[in-house]
C-alpha cells in the first residue's frame, strides 16, 4: 500500500532558524531519507519551493482563474512530501514521526488510491 507524507510546517520558522541548526536538520532529513530508502519503503520524495511561489488555479463558470500564494491563509503550508510503499497504515505512521518536521509542524498521512493497472504491473 502507498502513503503519501505530506510535510505540512511553518515556513516562517525555518527562515528564522539558525544556519548551524537548519544544516543540522537537513543532515538528519538526510538520514531519515537514506533510513527509508534502505528499508525499500521510499518511492520518491521532494522538498517544494516556498508557497510564495505557488499559483493557485480554480475554474468558474468556464473561466480559469488563477491566485498567486497558497489558496488558504494558514501559518502551516505544504513544504514537501514523501511516498512510501509500506504494508500497514501503523507502519507509515511510524514513518511519519520520525520525520524532522514532525517537531515542529504536523505530517499529514494519506493512502493513495492505486488503479487498477497501477496494481497488476
Amino acid at each position: 500500500m502507498q502513503y503519501l507524507l505530506l510535510i505540512n510546517d511553518d515556513e516562517s520558522h525555518w527562515g528564522a532558524m539558525p544556519e548551524d541548526e537548519r544544516n543540522a536538520m537537513l543532515a538528519e532529513y538526510g538520514r531519515y531519507t537514506e533510513e527509508l530508502a534502505a528499508s525499500g519503503s521510499l518511492v520518491s520524495a521532494n522538498q517544494l519551493q516556498p508557497s510564495s511561489t505557488a499559483t493557485v488555479v480554480h475554474v468558474e463558470d468556464g473561466k480559469t482563474i488563477t491566485t498567486d500564494g497558497p489558496f488558504t491563509e494558514t501559518k502551516e503550508v505544504l513544504g514537501g512530501y514523501y511516498l512510501i510503499d509500506v504494508t500497514t497504515l501503523d507502519e507509515a505512521l511510524e514513518w511519519a514521526a520520525k520525520l524532522p518536521s514532525a517537531r515542529y509542524g504536523h505530517i499529514e498521512v494519506r493512502p493513495v488510491v492505486m488503479r487498477e493497472a497501477e496494481v497488476s504491473s
